[in-house]
């Protein structure tokens, strides 16, 4: 047996082997906890290339937003290459979340809204896929439709792998954050638009997602109520009443849809809570199965982050049980 003096020198040790290692930063991060490994596993989209890319001349990287207590804050600028990356779980639950990062279509924000939320799903038996998608403004031919392009390819690409991945092509799901939100939304209400050529047989399978989480999302481009800075991106090309409405998610909801789960703080200084408002009345309207959250205090961008002690701490769990009543 170990005596207390030993334990306690074994227990040093092994701290100071952390801090040489870089793994520990006392100043900056709770010891308790020590940031997970990025997952190895990726799934390029457009192997040959992402269509309209021809006038591209931007570079993809990351940079490091920076965070106050020194987490991981990452964003994704100019994806050149657009991918989903996978999270697998220890015990599949037989379905699949594919989550979509905001960023102001400027950028794909990666810890907070895509990684941090994709492990805590994962935990629950979810397969998930972050997807790393195109900015409207770097110069592709479709523009404000370059990232449907990727979120089309990308539920398709899921689908063609869930046998081999332990989930069903029929308990497929997406969860979008901010402007990711208004791309879920996209993809939700314009599923069946044909955006690109087919390149392979996984192309003829269906966009249409089984259930769909708008995260404090952007939604309509109505300058009343919208994100200027995603709604500047999104008409780059075009900004005509036409195109507007086009882009208005909640110009395009129709019968029929998939169950709808949305969330928002009513103290979102970024994206005005009538964006959710205005979608839950349309598909309400419509007939479409959907779910509301608003919370009295939260603000914008909180993710998993920055919830602790408040009432919107419960939306991961009021996802859930939504996504189980409707089969997902």
């Amino acid at each position: 047996m170990m005596n207390r003096r030993g334990a306690l020198s074994a227990f040093v040790s092994g701290v100071l082997g952390l801090l040489a290692a870089g793994e520990a930063r006392a100043e900056k991060v709770d010891h308790s906890t020590i940031t997970p490994l990025d997952p190895t596993e990726a799934i390029v989209l457009w192997p040959n290339g992402a269509p309209g890319g021809e006038g591209v001349k931007v570079e993809e990287k990351i940079v490091e937003r920076g965070d106050p207590k020194g987490l991981k804050d990452r964003a994704q600028v100019h994806t050149r290459d657009p991918k989903l990356v996978v999270f697998r779980p220890k015990t599949p639950n037989g379905a699949a979340v594919m989550l979509i990062p905001g960023g102001g279509y400027e950028r794909v924000v990666l810890d907070k809204e895509g990684y941090e939320t994709a492990r805590w799903l994962a935990g629950r038996g979810y397969t998930c896929f972050v997807l790393f998608y195109r900015m409207p403004g770097d110069g592709w031919a479709a523009g404000g439709d370059a990232p449907l392009q990727d979120a089309q390819r990308a539920i398709r690409l899921i689908r063609a792998g869930a046998d081999g991945m332990g989930f069903s092509a029929d308990r497929v799901a997406i969860m979008g954050f901010s402007a990711g939100g208004h791309l879920a939304a996209n993809l939700t209400t314009r599923f069946d638009v044909e955006t690109y050529p087919a390149r392979d047989a996984a192309d003829g399978l269906p966009t249409k997602p089984n259930l769909s989480a708008l995260i404090y999302p952007v939604i309509t481009l109505d300058p009343a109520a919208a994100h200027g800075g995603s709604r500047k991106q999104l008409l780059v090309q075009s900004d005509t009443p036409e195109r507007v409405i086009e882009l208005s998610p909640e110009k395009q909801v129709r019968e029929g849809l998939s169950p709808v789960f949305q969330l928002h703080a009513a103290d979102d200084k970024s994206v005005p809570v009538e964006n959710s408002l205005l979608m839950f009345s349309a598909l309400k309207a419509k007939g479409v199965p959907t779910e509301m959250h608003i919370f009295e205090e939260g603000g914008h961008g909180f993710g998993l982050r920055f919830v602790s002690g408040k009432p919107v701490a419960a939306w991961p769990n009021l996802f859930e049980a939504f996504a189980k009543r409707h089969g997902v």
